[in-house]
């Protein structure tokens, strides 16, 4: 399954970088496959490995934040591995046919 979230601390005044840093490190040392962007990261493996690092860097956050906000949308579909790439590879295959 693939998973994309994002983390919000709130309560921590205007700057949130440091602790959102914390939350994709704790994505990061995983060791499953994953990448960020400015909006979301995204982590891919299985259902309950994957909830298990958003619980993770969830808590990460609320240890330094009174509130956090959280926004996840997922994408399941048993016996599927490398769709992070792959969808990505496909969209850009399309796009080079013109």
């Amino acid at each position: 399954m693939l998973i994309a979230f994002s983390i919000t601390p709130l309560g921590v005044g205007e700057s949130v970088g440091d602790q959102v840093a914390d939350a994709v490190r704790v994505v990061r040392e995983s060791g499953l496959p994953n990448r960020t962007d400015a909006m979301f990261t995204t982590v891919e493996g299985e259902w309950d490995e994957v909830m298990a690092v958003v619980k993770r860097a969830v808590d990460t956050v609320a240890a330094q934040a009174p509130r956090v906000s959280l926004v996840l949308k997922a994408d399941i579909r048993p016996g599927v591995t490398d769709a992070m790439t792959a969808k990505v590879a496909h969209i850009e295959a399309r796009l080079a046919e013109g």
